[in-house]
């Protein structure tokens, strides 16, 4: 019988979301705050600093694919359970773990690439609560409570993404980075802890094995559809531009006329209350207006926004990251919404390859990023998101013309807080 709101066994769901969408976002993201730190420690370019996140978030995007699969056969509880805690390499600590351990070994590690290795395993490891929260959710509790359990996870998504980075920045400010991601990894310790002891066993789960064949089929299904393709380009260019401004702005602002300090830095993230507010504004707007009609505004809000940070003053720059924030959690409000609702029968593969553009966009436009940091500074990482954002304006005018499915189709919009 599925979970009803208002009872013990809704709470308990409910909260166990809320902190796993806290930790894994806070364990995922918490050294992008830190590559300043890292290029001047390593002697390393600000390229290759932004592995700390690309090298996390790209692993990620292709276990996401795996883990959809393995939960469809073995269970969404167990694989989200695994998926905070199947990294653990040295130590013998419970599965619900050991993706924390991970984060916190990152602060005892003593080079770079052995850094990296780290953020790789635990880009791995997390990729299971992405993959299945949803249909984890969707089966286990009633269909009126679907959406304030989702709305708990997305919350906690965007919690987590946002006090993981300024918690990190705060703590390195006064006592070094190492200790600062070791705390995130205590953190995510006892988040990981928690959820295992809440989180209730599946009892609406029905095991399902697909074969290749099936798997394939389903897979020229999504990308003989007219707009999921399009749908995933623009979530990667998307994607590219949000991380990019805030993987190399923390440059940008240590730097003169500047010269502010870590926390002060960190503090830019409490903008991603902004991506809050505008992700449930345009999504509702969308929904009365229709997707198609109101896409391209959000990305011209990020162009602009874009276009304002290449601005001197600093009132201008911090301007233009909300801008920037609010037109992005709009723009992939929307498109992840679409996907659901286009998908039909196959929403829980489209909801995968979704979140695999979404977070590789994050990897590889990310890094590149750094490219056009080294190349021109600012101006050149402004250059580099607005050819983007151009590119993601001509991706919404090609959707604005894609003829509607014959019958409506609900559905609830993929969650990440990226």
């Amino acid at each position: 019988m599925p979970i009803a709101r208002h009872t013990p066994a809704y709470r308990a769901l409910s909260t166990a979301m809320l902190v796993a969408g806290f930790a894994t976002f806070a364990l995922l993201y918490c050294t992008q705050p830190l590559l300043p730190r890292f290029a001047a420690e390593f002697a390393i370019t600000p390229a290759a600093a932004s592995l700390a996140v690309s090298l996390a978030t790209g692993p990620l995007a292709v276990a996401i694919l795996f883990a959809a699969v393995v939960a469809d056969r073995v269970g969404h509880r167990p694989v989200m359970i695994g998926a905070l805690g199947s990294a653990a390499v040295l130590t013998a600590l419970t599965a619900a773990r050991s993706a924390a351990v991970l984060t916190a070994l990152t602060a005892a590690v003593p080079g770079w690439h052995l850094l990296l290795v780290m953020r790789l395993l635990t880009g791995v490891a997390l990729a299971g609560i992405p993959a299945v929260a949803m249909a984890y959710i969707a089966d286990e509790v009633d269909a009126a409570a679907i959406g304030p359990a989702m709305g708990l996870y997305i919350a906690g998504s965007a919690i987590g993404g946002m006090a993981g980075r300024l918690g990190v920045a705060v703590v390195t400010e006064h006592f070094g980075w190492r200790v600062a991601i070791a705390a995130t990894g205590a953190t995510g310790i006892v988040a990981a802890i928690v959820f295992a002891a809440l989180v209730p066993r599946s009892a609406g789960f029905v095991s399902r094995r697909p074969s290749r064949a099936a798997w394939v089929a389903g897979v020229r299904r999504i990308f003989a559809d007219g707009a999921l393709p399009w749908l995933y380009a623009a979530a990667f260019v998307l994607m590219g531009v949000f991380v990019t401004v805030y993987n190399y702005v923390g440059f940008r602002l240590r730097a003169a006329p500047y010269g502010l300090g870590d926390s002060a830095v960190g503090a830019v993230f409490l903008l991603y209350i902004v991506g809050s507010f505008s992700s449930a504004w345009v999504g509702g707007i969308a929904g009365r207006r229709g997707r198609r009609k109101i896409f391209w505004m959000p990305i011209v809000a990020l162009i602009a926004g874009v276009a304002l940070t290449a601005a001197t003053p600093l009132p201008l720059v911090i301007l233009g990251i909300a801008v920037v924030t609010a037109g992005f959690f709009g723009a992939h409000s929307i498109a992840s919404s679409w996907v659901g609702r286009r998908a039909r029968g196959d929403r829980a593969q489209a909801a995968a390859l979704y979140l695999f553009f979404y977070y590789l966009g994050s990897s590889v436009l990310g890094s590149a990023g750094g490219v056009a940091w080294s190349w021109a500074g600012w101006p050149g990482v402004a250059g580099f998101c607005g050819v983007l954002g151009v590119a993601a304006l001509g991706i919404g005018a090609r959707l604005s013309g894609v003829p509607p499915l014959p019958e409506p189709e609900g559905s609830v919009a993929l969650a990440s807080a990226g």
